[in-house]
This record gives structure tokens, C-alpha cells and sequence, in this order.
């Protein structure tokens, strides 16, 4: 970690850093000294706070979470046990299952001229606003060329992956194993039922449902029910199904 150290300095900057943590008095948590948390705050043992990150009042931080430097957690917002927070800014009154990982770098890669593959920068955060629900051991990847973004009221199931630069409105619903590509943007009350995928810089408008097991892989313009593979209004989903039904017997 430090190659240039001897033992002794090595064993002083160690120390130096452990120094800068310290033990908050609600729960036992460690926390860096540079942290700003709400007095009411509730840090459990195995909890650590790193620089510069903010816990809101009345905030509750399960034991083995790990709060990034720079991450805001809001008011009265639970971070469940083995939570990684980074890059990304939680609103009031969430709910953060265990396991949770949000803000880490999206999957973004390029071939250059000599054939080698690239990371692409991912530079920018993960924006969850206030009184959302994500399931255990759900992801959220953290922005590239624009934050990632998940709107009030919404509610994540369990084991879903939301790609970088992915933007999603108010009070949607999105069931278990659902994949979300990069850089795609749904509007408000939208239903995404379980193991729904939907393609990259796909758009779907405000008030669309979707049924279990559809794939998403070209925008979706109206209002209304869909299904399938690929994706249509649900009337002519069930006459594919009923189609391919007569043609099987």
C-alpha cells in the first residue's frame, strides 16, 4: 500500500489515520472526525463513516455498512447491515436493505486503435430521492455523462441492477431480478414486473406497466400495459401467445 515506507513510517501514518476515527456514542460506530452526523443519529457497531459524509437526524446506519467520503445519508433514512454506500446522495426517510450497493462505476468500456479494452471515466453520483425503497443486495451504478437518478416514492425489489446514467421518475415499482441498461429514462408510476430487462437509451413514458419476464428494446411512447419479447401493448402480446398456442397443437 505504501512501497516507499519503511515499517516506521509506514506505522505512523497507520496510526495517524486511525486517530482520525472515532467512536459515536449512539450504537458504537466508527466514524471519521470530519463527518457531520445529526446528534440522534444511530451508528451501530461495524459501522464505519468516512470522510466528509453527512448522516441526517435521526438516522439509523446497520452493523458492517460502509458510508463513503462525500455521501449524504438524509433524515430518518434506515442503511441496512453490510450496505456500501459511495458517490451518491440518499434523501429523507428511505429504506436501504442489506447488501445494498450503490454509487460503484457503471460497466463502461471501449476498444481502443490497438484493440485493447478501455474503462470508460465513470465520474458523476447516484441520486436516490426521498422515501425510496431498495431491496437487498440491489444495485445502483454511479453516473458517467449524467447522474444516476431514482425519484420519490419509488420501490426497488430485491436483486435489481440499474446501469449509470439511468434516470427513473416518482412512485414507480420495480419487481425482483429486473435489469435496467445505461443511460435509460422512465417516467413516473411506471411497473416493471419481475425480471423485466429493458436495452440501453430505451425511454419508456410516465404511467406504463409492464408484465413479468418482458424485454424492453425500443422506446415506449403511450401509456398503457405491455409484454412480451420484444415488448408491445399486451392485447397483441396475448394474440402472439394465443398464435403461437394454436400453432404448437
Amino acid at each position: 500500500m505504501f512501497p516507499s515506507c519503511s515499517n516506521s513510517r509506514l506505522e505512523d501514518i497507520v496510526g495517524r489515520n486511525q486517530h482520525e476515527y472515532q467512536i459515536w456514542h449512539i450504537g458504537g460506530g466508527t466514524f471519521h472526525k470530519s463527518a457531520c452526523i445529526a446528534p440522534t443519529a444511530l451508528i451501530e457497531l461495524g459501522a464505519i463513516l468516512h470522510p466528509n459524509s453527512f448522516v441526517g437526524a435521526n438516522a439509523h446506519i446497520g452493523s458492517g455498512a460502509i458510508i463513503g467520503p462525500a455521501v449524504t445519508v438524509g433524515q430518518l433514512t434506515k442503511i441496512g447491515y453490510n450496505v456500501a454506500l459511495s458517490n451518491c446522495t440518499i434523501g429523507d426517510s428511505c429504506i436501504i436493505h442489506n447488501g445494498v450497493c450503490i454509487g460503484q462505476d457503471g460497466f463502461g468500456f471501449f476498444v481502443d486503435e490497438h484493440g485493447d479494452m478501455v474503462k470508460k471515466p465513470q465520474l458523476l453520483k447516484a441520486m436516490i430521492g426521498n422515501h425510496v425503497e431498495i431491496g437487498a443486495n440491489s444495485c445502483i451504478d454511479r453516473g458517467s455523462w449524467r447522474d444516476t437518478k431514482i425519484g420519490d416514492h419509488s420501490k426497488i425489489d430485491n436483486l435489481v441492477q440499474i446501469g449509470h446514467n439511468v434516470v427513473i421518475g416518482k412512485s414507480c415499482l420495480i419487481c425482483g431480478q429486473v435489469g435496467i441498461a445505461g443511460s435509460v429514462t422512465i417516467g413516473d408510476n411506471v411497473t416493471l414486473g419481475g425480471r423485466v430487462a429493458v436495452r440501453d437509451h430505451v425511454s419508456i413514458v410516465s404511467k406504463v406497466r409492464l408484465a413479468g419476464n418482458s424485454c424492453v428494446t425500443k422506446d415506449i411512447k403511450e401509456p398503457g400495459d405491455y409484454g412480451g419479447f420484444p415488448a408491445v401493448a399486451v392485447r397483441e402480446w396475448r394474440r402472439q401467445v394465443a398464435r403461437q398456442q394454436r400453432a404448437l397443437k
